[in-house]
């Protein structure tokens, strides 16, 4: 069985793969004690033969997870890092090691999906979206808050609002709560669709617009675009890696 781990800044989320077979698991890393929450999640797991691990959370927590993996598997996990170019893609950036891995991880899962150039939008804690050109050229992209960060600044920059759940369908708000609800999340929408058209200018018409991450499904109906619904984009990046090594 081979371990695929995709540790961000909130959650945990893994995928166990074997010949024919791929289930995925995720867990709320905030507020908990990472050893404890391993020894719940990953104990009933049978001893991986390999293990890829992707980290964007701090490095205190990559090492307690690093060192729980040894203790209990005797195994050595392959930590993925951001190069100048692996598996068909080429980063463009400036010092491409800066690049978030998760990142970096997306671009080699879309490469292995399509020889056409593509838009990919990561829709999480942060929102992420990166140009990929047909010849596999990561050309950029931008970084700003997801629908939670957007929520919570709303909260902690004035006095009159809270954080709470509320109607995000209609733009027409009646409630505060309905109004942040619906207006962090047309916002979003706006400003993605403002993106692809940019990006289209120089990716062209034939630009595939791939949507993953935990907000996915909330923003695709409000956009304007065909989008490729694609889970586990992280996750399916570290598999290629993992064929490669």
């Amino acid at each position: 069985m081979r371990l695929l781990i995709d540790l961000g800044n909130t959650r945990l989320k893994w995928a166990q793969q074997t010949s024919g077979d791929w289930h995925t698991d995720a867990a709320v890393l905030a507020g908990h004690d990472v050893v404890s929450l391993l020894d719940k999640a990953w104990r009933v797991l049978p001893a991986p033969e390999q293990i890829v691990i992707s980290s964007v959370s701090s490095p205190e927590t990559l090492k307690t997870v690093t060192r729980w993996i040894e203790r209990n598997w005797s195994i050595a996990p392959h930590i993925l890092h951001a190069q100048v170019e692996q598996l068909g893609v080429k980063s463009r950036y400036t010092d491409p090691a800066t690049l978030g891995v998760d990142r970096w991880a997306a671009l080699i899962a879309v490469r292995g999906l399509t020889s056409s150039p593509a838009c990919i939008i990561d829709c999480g804690t942060a929102v992420t979206v990166d140009a990929l050109s047909a010849d596999g050229e990561f050309l950029g992209g931008v970084i700003f808050p997801g629908l939670h960060l957007l929520r919570s600044s709303l909260a902690r920059g004035t006095h009159g609002i809270k954080v709470a759940e509320g109607n995000e369908a209609e733009c027409f708000a009646r409630s505060t709560a309905d109004g942040v609800a619906a207006g962090t999340l047309f916002g979003l929408a706006g400003a993605l669709e403002h993106l692809i058209q940019e990006y289209r200018k120089t990716l062209g018409k034939d630009m595939q617009i791939f949507l993953t991450g935990g907000d996915a499904a909330r923003l695709a109906p409000r956009l304007n675009q065909k989008t490729v619904q694609a889970p586990d984009l992280v996750l399916k990046g570290l598999a290629r890696v993992a064929d490669s090594l």
